[in-house]
């Protein structure tokens, strides 16, 4: 009875590291796709505001008239 008990235990520590080595892969696997590094340089970009507040979107660009020159 010894052996088949201890048999036993092994099969079912073996089955427990084959399903923690399988979730581990899984959790790998899940991470590389959702990684968000290596984004476009637009989702990085921060802007200020005439008000010195940060912003995500660009201020809109303002012409302005030219002076004429005297000399």
């Amino acid at each position: 009875m010894g052996r088949s008990q201890n048999s036993f235990i092994k099969k079912q520590k073996e089955k427990k590291k084959l399903q923690k080595k399988k979730e581990k892969e899984e959790k790998r696997k899940e991470r590389k796709e959702n990684n968000a590094k290596g984004g476009d340089l637009s989702d990085m970009m921060a802007y200020l505001d005439e008000h010195g507040n940060i912003t995500d979107t660009p201020p809109e660009e303002i012409v302005k008239p030219k002076e004429s020159i005297k000399k």
